[in-house]
């Protein structure tokens, strides 16, 4: 059977001891945007457009999944507690985050080295697709395959189309 997201799982952020990992088989059946975060970043205010997309299209089977990441320029120094809170206090995130990892590397999660094999992005035909920087954005389908990838530059809201056709509003 092909691989797919669903095959993954990872912990919550501020998971405790004894916490268990969320499956993302979880999310079966839902459009998903998975990105690599940041608190720290010129990107960061991107937080508020993915809160909006999450916002306006969860009740029609839309899910953001923030994975922080402190690889690019540690530009994620904080504890999982401070990323939470700092999260919540400055852009009202509701959507799920999940514990700090590594997306590139020898101990990049296995969800982001599947991502990056599914879309290796522009580059990615010379090597293994490394992400770039903080904010860098897969949408699934909801069969739990890759549909994109999309370069921190790009905006959430610009997604929106994209988002809507996966759903079938379009």
């Amino acid at each position: 059977m092909e691989e797919s997201i669903y095959d993954f799982s990872a912990p919550p952020l501020n998971a405790g001891p004894g916490t268990k990992t969320v499956s993302l088989a979880e999310f079966r059946g839902k459009v998903l945007l998975i990105v690599n975060t940041a608190s720290k970043c010129g990107f960061t205010p991107q937080y508020a457009g993915l809160e909006a997309l999450s916002r306006a299209y969860k009740e029609r089977g839309f899910e953001v999944l923030g994975f922080p990441c402190n690889q690019f320029g540690a530009q994620e120094p904080g504890s999982e507690a401070e990323v939470g809170a700092f999260c919540e206090k400055n852009y009202g995130v509701s959507f799920p985050l999940f514990a700090k990892i590594d997306v590139n590397g020898p101990n990049a999660h296995p969800l982001f080295q599947f991502l990056k094999r599914s879309k290796p992005g522009t580059l990615g035909i010379f090597g293994v697709g490394a992400i770039k920087w903080n904010f860098t954005k897969f949408l699934v389908d909801r069969k739990g395959r890759v549909a994109g990838r999309f370069g921190p530059s790009t905006r959430p809201e610009k997604l929106a189309k994209t988002i809507e056709r996966l759903l079938g509003i379009l």
